[in-house]
């Protein structure tokens, strides 16, 4: 199978220039890299972890539509938490974008996130 690039301008760039892309669609599968609470254009990461998670499925939201897919179509997500105290409330945003058959998840916390950000996300849809 033919790997395909996915890129929009409606989700921030690759972090720092780093070498990968915003989303790969091989098959009927599209891989998104994490996404941040970090607005297009945007350099910095603002707000509580409700508002980041907000923005980061907005990233995802923009990324899938554009390899003809959508947040309905996510098979697998990972979170990644600065601090798993904020688990609450990133699930309570993460709910509301999932639809009442919310794909597989694993939550983590971790040590650290890039531009200090408290939330990362990232996924597997299918076509």
């Amino acid at each position: 199978m033919e790997k395909t690039v996915i890129r929009t301008e409606k989700a921030p760039a690759p972090f720092q220039g780093a070498p990968y892309n915003q989303a790969i669609r091989v098959g009927e599968l599209v891989f998104v890299a994490g996404q941040l609470g970090l607005k297009p254009g945007d350099t910095a990461v603002e707000g509580d972890v409700a508002v980041q998670t907000e923005q980061a499925l907005r990233n995802l939201a923009a990324i899938l539509a554009e390899a003809g897919s959508s947040l309905e179509n996510l098979v697998k997500t990972s979170v990644f938490l600065q601090d798993l105290g904020d688990f609450a409330a990133m699930n309570e945003v993460y709910a509301r974008h999932v639809g009442d058959r919310p794909p597989a998840r694993s939550t983590f916390e971790v040590a650290k996130l890039p531009s200090g950000a408290l939330v990362e996300i990232e996924a597997v849809a299918h076509l």
